[in-house]
């Protein structure tokens, strides 16, 4: 068993509390390039995995959020997922949480969103596909419809008639 974390950073402009969109009624589908740990095959297509649904792992009494059989060992691999609750937040809000400290958040700073534990799989790659949702700084204004796909996202918070953005989007899967 192998433990992995899916982290973001990013640099957020007028918005904080940056997560995936996840409910039971439209669940996020977290997209993986994903690696067979025993013949180190990697598999040609994007797996989609979601919080909410469970499969029955076979010969086995437990269930997994996504079954995966390789092509060419045969070996079959599991993999669960927890969402953290973790949120990106913006920087200015950290400095006036930590105010005193003398530790703001930096702009390197990354944050888990997810945890993986994933039997026999590794994980190459996370392509951010689905809405993501963030709230306006100021206003409170939540932004339900974030794309991230292209790594930037830009709107307007139309109670201030401010810019809001998140650009220089980064993702990064490691183990704990």
């Amino acid at each position: 068993m192998v433990k992995f974390l899916l982290k973001v950073q990013a640099e957020l402009s007028n918005v904080t509390d940056l997560e995936p969109k996840n409910t039971p009624q439209a669940p996020y589908e977290y997209t993986f390039e994903i690696e067979c740990t025993k013949c180190r095959t990697k598999h040609d297509k994007l797996i989609q995995i979601n919080s909410f649904e469970k499969h029955e792992i076979s010969g086995s009494r437990g269930d997994a959020s996504f079954i995966f059989r390789c092509r060419e060992c045969k070996n079959e691999h599991s993999i669960n997922i927890v969402p953290t609750g973790e949120k990106l937040r913006a920087e200015e809000e950290e400095e006036e949480e930590e105010e005193g400290s003398g530790k703001g958040r930096k702009k390197d700073k990354w944050v888990s969103l997810l945890e993986i534990d994933s039997r026999g799989l590794d994980f190459l790659r996370f392509v951010p596909n689905g809405e993501f949702q963030c709230v306006g700084t100021e206003t409170g204004t939540v932004f339900d419809e974030v794309d991230l796909s292209e790594g930037e996202w830009y709107d307007v918070d139309e109670n201030t008639n401010d810019e809001v953005s998140i650009v220089d989007v980064k993702w990064e899967i490691s183990r704990t």
